[in-house]
């Protein structure tokens, strides 16, 4: 596997510069979403991609508000003391999954480490309220690590979504930096536990590249990923989302990141790596493709 040969982070380079926001065609989403008081994790941390998902009538939910109780260096979501939650809120998430017709819905959430589960209750509530509908979409959920508290995941996993997804973001040595309220280990149990309670929902994780690790430090997390019982993850390039968060190390190339794919490969994990690639990025697709390989090993 080779890796090398990284742009500085002072010039953009071109695989980058290629993207642009087609504001247009966000309109009707976000309209939909003001009109239930609906968030997006696609707004809230300003996803290059979320003109391409909105115009393909596709979104990521954010629920338990839109104010996370800490301050990550490397995201652009509203930090500080929440309100109460919306009791409406996953009625309203319900009526707008079924008005956009999506057969695949994503529902993530700020972090609330002010209350007792750390927001799991709503998870649960959205999952079932989904679950009730007469043609139930697929449901994929991506949470926080709720401190540890494996009670929370625990009832998450009951609910049963077809898909549990839970971020890693970076390497163990820059927790301290960037995220500083999360633990890798945490991360790890969280993914772990739901090998161990329930193997027939698909174990998700995702990180970022460019804030400064180092390849084998990437293929070490890979590694991790793989004994907690992780079958797919995403990597994408960290694009700082405003001057407030953390700065770009370095660009990743296109080559480094089919590098890392094939080493997810090697590994027995399906890894989709590029430089816009997003846990929630054609999440639909992804579960599909994993779906049906996991589907052929188990045959």
């Amino acid at each position: 596997m080779s890796f090398g040969g990284s742009v500085p982070a002072a010039r953009l380079p071109d695989w980058i510069r290629a993207r642009r926001l087609q504001l247009g065609e966000l309109h009707g989403i976000k309209s939909r979403m003001r009109a239930g008081g609906l968030n997006t994790v696609c707004e809230e941390a300003r996803c290059p991609n979320r003109s391409e998902c909105f115009s393909r009538g596709t979104a990521t939910f954010l629920i338990n508000g839109r104010t996370c109780t800490r301050n990550c260096a490397y995201c652009s979501i509203a930090h500080g003391r929440p309100v109460a939650l919306d009791p409406g809120e996953p009625d309203e998430l319900v009526r707008a999954a079924t008005e956009m017709g999506l057969k695949h819905v994503v529902i993530t959430s700020v972090d609330r480490d002010d209350l007792s589960d750390g927001g799991a209750a709503a998870f649960v509530e959205c999952i079932r309220r989904l679950r009730d509908l007469p043609s139930s979409p697929t449901v994929e959920v991506l949470t926080p690590d709720f401190r540890g508290q494996m009670s929370a995941v625990d009832a998450i996993i009951a609910a049963r979504p077809d898909v549990y997804n839970h971020n890693v973001e970076t390497v163990p040595r820059l927790y301290r930096e960037v995220r500083r309220s999360g633990r890798y280990q945490w991360a790890l149990d969280v993914l772990a536990r739901v090998a161990e309670r329930d193997t027939a929902i698909l174990r998700k994780s995702g990180m970022m590249v460019g804030l400064g690790e180092e390849p084998d430090e990437v293929v070490a997390v890979l590694e991790n990923l793989a004994r907690a019982g992780c079958q797919v993850v995403t990597i994408g390039q960290y694009l700082r989302p405003t001057t407030a968060q953390v700065a770009v190390k370095r660009y990743w190339r296109p080559e480094e990141f089919a590098a890392l794919e094939a080493e997810g490969t090697r590994l027995g994990l399906d890894v989709f790596a590029g430089p816009f690639v997003r846990s929630s990025y054609r999440a639909e697709e992804a579960f599909i493709r994993a779906h049906g390989s996991t589907a052929s090993a188990a045959g």
